[in-house]
């Protein structure tokens, strides 16, 4: 079995408009939510073998969070420039080259393409993946090229939102 988790960024900063796009940083209340995230995988055991995340600062400002709270090396964090305003064709392009071994992945990357991609694999259309949320979808195969072909299951979407209104 191969398990994808699709992690958008946190809550970004449009103060600084000389800032290019992908120099925007998150905002305190960005960094909270996917604190909050993070936590609750780690409560649930859901820790990836490997995370990628797109170049853009505010990917990898959430990727580094995510990863200081599922206890996952900083510096083995992949960084994939692909990623940066990736759809999800490219976003499975970049699955499909993955080490059989890496049985679980998390990539941290942008909307639209990600919410794209969770409609993939969901009935129930979403109009938008918020902020920090991570989909879970599992895939019956042993091998990441053919997961376009196998049985999959959106095994949960994780919103911030959600995880405020069950305290």
């Amino acid at each position: 079995m191969k398990t994808l988790y699709i992690a958008r960024h946190a809550k970004s900063s449009w103060e600084d408009f000389s800032l290019p796009d992908h120099d925007r940083p998150i905002l305190p209340k960005g960094e909270k939510r996917t604190r909050t995230v993070g936590q609750k995988l780690k409560s649930l055991g859901e820790v990836p073998d490997l995370i990628i995340s797109s170049t853009a600062k505010r990917a990898r400002q959430t990727a580094n969070i995510l990863a200081a709270e599922l206890n996952y090396p900083e510096d083995k964090i992949e960084l994939n420039e692909n990623l940066y305003h990736a759809w999800d064709d490219k976003i499975f392009s970049e699955l499909y080259g993955l080490n059989n071994d890496v049985n679980s992945v998390m990539i941290v990357a942008h909307n639209p393409g990600l919410t794209d991609m969770v409609n993939n694999f969901t009935e129930d259309f979403i109009y938008n993946l918020p902020t920090s949320a991570v989909a879970k979808i599992t895939f019956l195969t042993d091998r990441w090229e053919d997961t376009n072909m196998a049985k999959y299951k959106l095994e949960f979407i994780l919103t911030p939102k959600m995880l405020e209104n069950s305290h």
